[in-house]
């Protein structure tokens, strides 16, 4: 392997703002910002979806036939619901 040229892969805090949790995992993210969890600094990046708060994880999926294009196409078409 060349040296010099690999980002560096270290422990990094992932903070799921809309689940409002906190997990550790390795990466080559490159961040100014830290963070103290479980009594070590980490480097820190907030992310807006993860396990915790995706709608396939949670089980509180959206109904596609309710909003978008498909509710457009089924309402020009009068195949909305009988």
């Amino acid at each position: 392997m060349k040296a010099g040229i690999h980002p560096e892969y270290r422990p990094v805090v992932f903070h799921d703002t809309t689940a409002d949790s906190y997990f550790v995992i390795g990466s080559t993210l490159q961040t100014e910002r830290t963070i103290d969890y479980q009594g070590k600094t980490y480097p820190y990046m907030a992310i807006d979806v993860s396990r915790d708060s995706h709608p396939f994880y949670t089980g509180k999926q959206r109904v596609a036939e309710t909003d978008g294009r498909v509710a457009r196409f089924n309402n020009r078409y009068n195949r909305g619901k009988k």
